[in-house]
């Protein structure tokens, strides 16, 4: 008994990362329909594509990163997004704090 071939049981190889990557790039289907049809997060293949382009850029590069310099640069992009995410929880708490019970004001209205 054969296996479909889009099953979750299938293992997400470079590969077939790659495939679905040069659909995307292609045209042929977009990231939220890749996404839905496999069973996948559009996150995750966000993910894939922006280092599918990252890879693709670096071998284009007349002078490549070697694999040091790849994890290096990838990681100061991620501290990047880190800070970003961080100031817009930051934005966030500060905006609900109208909304939110205020705990000082029950302890003083509780020992009275």
């Amino acid at each position: 008994m054969s296996v479909p071939e889009d099953t979750e049981a299938r293992r997400w190889t470079a590969k077939r990362r790659s495939a679905l990557v040069l659909s995307i790039l292609r045209g042929e289907t977009s990231a939220s329909e890749a996404a839905r049809q496999h069973g996948l997060t559009v996150a995750e293949v966000e993910e894939w594509k922006e280092r599918f382009l990252s890879g693709a850029e670096n071998a284009l590069r007349s002078k490549p990163l070697d694999e040091e310099a790849v994890k290096e640069t990838e990681i100061k992009r991620l501290k990047q997004k880190v800070g970003e995410l961080v100031m817009d929880l930051d934005i966030l708490k500060e905006a609900a704090k109208p909304y939110l019970p205020n705990p000082s004001r029950r302890q003083t209205q509780g020992e009275s």
